[in-house]
């Protein structure tokens, strides 16, 4: 058995080969290659069928591109634990080998066709994305399928002020432009990306550099054919043609076309006038043979396209009678729903979306999983197509991959004016289309922006967005260019692209070119005039909705953030969690921790402002330093006969000694403070040795009238040799005699020994008496100072 592979190489840029290898891998397809850049491979197969299905009238392409777990040695996370259904990242890569590889099929080529690429060894530096349409055009190249072209696709970046080709993901993260281009060695046939507000001239200089780059990668694909002794490509049942009736149809239907055409008439009305046209000429043409039957809808379709375009190409008239360069009336209302966190409602036209903000927390985070990654986003857009907003009856499905590709756009575009991470919100941005005549993505885009600044979201500036169209005649190189384009003039272009932006630049792009020969010129006057539409739109998103909100509504969650030292992440989670758990218990409140280098972020969520403000007041308590001198409201925690133990800061606990409660002697706690009281007490120092904290009551307190302080006792240093001191016990003392030198140092006061003689004998406790100065009494009452 021979396995010898037939290979091909070149350079991508930066020393890095990307190697093209066919004839060893899935060998029963049409045709399969691997292609390999670092340990990224990537493997494409294509299949045709032999026939196309009985009254087959459009081309049946698949195109599914999935990311095998396994290639980063991982399981999926699914309860299956293997892959299913693509997820939203595979489907827009779906799409974007789909949108080149399209137009690369003879008109009449009705055969299905299948082409699947899969990831089966990822590299966490290369993305994959950017050489998925290079696998999947290599493979139709080695193939007999017929196609006219070889393509391919690369991704632009500019990272630090420089453009990258393919960049790594690391390099991408840092990028301010992001574009993938796909083409053939002569023409661009698809652009689409994002961007930090970059000019027109930039995005034209992306696509010069991304030219320049497939067409080397189209000679290698090239060479790689030749290697395996370029395949004849395979004949085909071409469907069945009529020249002398579509002349017939032309005669006959031709003028009237040109008259609707003419008539400024809405959707429906010329919807409803073109079917009463072929209405009539089924019966002027009568009974027609089997085989010709299903040709007058398709010619007279050609004809109306062929019609429409010469009308505005010669006339300058377009189908609702606007000039080339109008866009349709609009209108825009926020705050019209009283529920939802923001709302839009914005009509263009006949297109209209009806869009809602909710602000969440960080636990309403979306994970976005590939092979390669698992990152959490905080910025969500979903766009929703139901059947009513074109007045069809379908089944109620999920998103279909259109749906998720328009909302992909529109969540680029918005996305370039979202806050940065410091927002501790995690936005949702839903998007229901309730009717459309073209561009409903881009009505996702501006009612998106004015229903983020209705919800408080701090945007600096709008974003608007407008569809466009191209129409050329090579014949004599007219062409005309045509601002937000209706439903009906989407299929009649050479290019339809839609741009993104705001007044100051570009962000976000999407454009299929279906025309050869599309000069950068032409190009350059397209995406002027939708500039200038752009700012038009904008100019009316101003007037409805000048700024963001300065807080969001009543209703919505308010959300603090305070940053503290990494150190107190612990004090404020507790053990277990015990302590954050206590306070979003008792505040109703929702609080999220991250550490960021050497800091915690602390994020506090609540749709009640006092509870916001009680919950961020427990948490700065535990990560405050208690301050000498201050004064604080605590509680009591506990009651001891020595004092009581009460918490002043929020996890900061210490005693309030008996002796420091009031001025007056307590000989008990018993009824003075109970558990759960609140009471004033001032920190007046702390323990040098144990850093316990010494609080005191009655310092905040008036002394008592008559109240004698004690004096300080003198240190009275070394008491030296004192002599023979007699007999200490019993006996009369006799009044005042010498001690016997200094005593120095300090002695136990009261109960610790026995001094002699007969001291009355009471119990002095922790009761500290001034000393007696006479052996008469002391006037007025005396009272314990501590």
């Amino acid at each position: 058995m021979n396995l010898t592979p037939a290979s091909v190489k070149f350079d991508i840029g930066g020393g890095r080969e990307v190697t093209i290898e066919t004839g060893k891998m899935a060998r029963q397809a049409d045709g399969s290659v691997t292609v390999r850049l670092g340990n990224c491979i990537l493997l494409a197969t294509v299949v045709a069928n032999q026939k196309p299905k009985p009254g087959q009238s459009f081309f049946p392409l698949t195109v599914d591109y999935q990311e095998k777990f396994a290639s980063a040695g991982r399981i999926p996370g699914s309860f299956f634990k293997r892959e299913g259904k693509l997820s939203d990242y595979e489907v827009l890569n779906s799409r974007l080998i789909d949108r080149a590889l399209r137009p690369l099929f003879p008109d009449d080529y009705l055969c299905d066709v299948q082409v699947l690429v899969t990831l089966i060894s990822s590299d966490k530096e290369v993305m994959p994305d950017a050489m998925a349409a290079l696998a999947a055009s290599a493979a139709l190249a080695v193939s007999d399928v017929p196609i006219q072209e070889i393509i391919s696709e690369v991704r632009v970046a500019r990272v630090g002020g420089e453009f990258v080709l393919n960049p790594t993901r690391t390099e991408l993260a840092t990028a301010d432009m992001d574009f993938i281009i796909a083409a053939t060695a002569k023409n661009i046939m698809m652009v689409e990306g994002e961007s930090k507000e970059c000019s027109e001239e930039d995005l034209i200089k992306v696509i010069e550099i991304g030219h320049e780059a497939i067409k080397i990668q189209v000679k290698a694909q090239e060479d790689l054919r030749a290697l395996v002794g370029n395949p004849a490509k395979r004949t085909y049942e071409k469907p069945h043609q009529n020249e002398e009736l579509k002349g017939k149809i032309a005669v006959f239907a031709q003028a009237k076309i040109l008259e609707v055409a003419k008539g400024a008439l809405g959707k429906h009305a010329r919807t409803d006038a073109f079917k009463k046209i072929g209405e009539e000429l089924v019966v002027a043409l009568g009974e027609l043979p089997e085989e010709d039957a299903p040709l007058v809808g398709e010619y007279l379709h050609d004809l109306e396209k062929e019609v429409v375009r010469n009308m505005m190409l010669d006339e300058k008239v377009r189908l609702d009678g606007r000039v080339l360069d109008q866009v349709r009336p609009l209108a825009m209302e926020v705050d019209l729903l009283p529920s939802p966190h923001g709302s839009a409602l914005f009509t263009r036209g006949e297109t209209q979306s009806l869009t809602t903000v909710t602000l969440g927390t960080p636990d309403d985070e979306l994970l976005i999983e590939s092979a390669a990654t698992s990152n959490y986003t905080k910025f969500i857009l979903h766009y929703n197509f139901p059947p009513f907003s074109t007045g069809e009856v379908k089944m109620m499905r999920g998103p279909g991959r259109r749906e998720v590709g328009h909302g992909n756009l529109a969540l680029r575009s918005l996305k370039q004016m979202m806050p940065g991470s410091d927002y501790a919100y995690t936005v949702r941005v839903v998007s229901d289309i309730l009717e459309s005549n073209g561009s409903s993505s881009m009505a996702t885009v501006c009612a998106g922006s004015l229903a983020l600044m209705d919800a408080g979201v701090p945007l600096p500036k709008h974003v608007s967005g407008i569809a466009m169209g191209l129409i050329s005649r090579a014949s004599d190189g007219k062409w005309v260019v045509l601002s937000d384009i209706l439903g009906d003039e989407d299929h009649l272009g050479d290019m339809d692209f839609k741009v993104t932006g705001t007044r100051d630049g570009i962000t976000g792009v999407q454009m299929d070119i279906k025309v050869d020969g599309l000069s950068m010129d032409v190009m350059r006057a397209a995406l002027a005039q939708a500039r200038q539409g752009r700012l038009h739109i904008l100019d009316a998103m101003y007037t409805a909705m000048p700024a963001f909100r300065p807080e969001p509504k009543p209703h919505a969650p308010r959300m603090e953030k305070l940053i503290i030292d990494r150190e107190f992440i612990g004090a404020v989670i507790g053990p277990g969690g015990k302590v954050i758990q206590e306070i979003q218990r008792e505040t109703g409140t929702t609080i999220n921790i991250e550490e960021v280098g050497q800091t915690g972020e602390v994020s506090i969520f609540s749709a009640q402002k006092e509870n916001l403000d009680k919950a961020m007041a427990w948490v700065k308590g535990i990560v405050s330093v208690p301050e000498v001198g201050e004064v604080y409201e605590s509680t009591v925690k506990s009651v001891m006969p020595y004092g009581a133990f009460v918490e002043f800061m929020p996890g900061k606990q210490g005693l309030l000694h008996i002796s420091e409660v009031s001025w007056k002697r307590l000989e008990t706690m018993d009824g003075v403070l109970a558990e759960g009281d609140k009471v004033k007490v001032k920190l007046v120092g702390t323990d040098p040795k144990t850093g316990k904290f010494k609080l005191s009551r009655k310092v905040l307190m008036d002394k008592p009238e008559g109240y004698v302080e004690r004096p300080e006792r003198e240190e009275r240093g070394d008491r030296g040799d004192r002599g023979d001191r007699g007999d200490r016990r019993g006996g009369d003392r006799g009044g005042d005699r010498p001690r016997g030198g200094d005593r120095g140092g300090d002695r136990p006061r009261g109960g610790g020994f026995e001094r002699g003689g007969d001291r009355g004998g009471s119990d002095r406790g922790g009761y500290n008496r001034p000393p007696q100065q006479s052996e008469g009494p002391i006037e007025g009452p005396v009272f314990d100072e501590q």
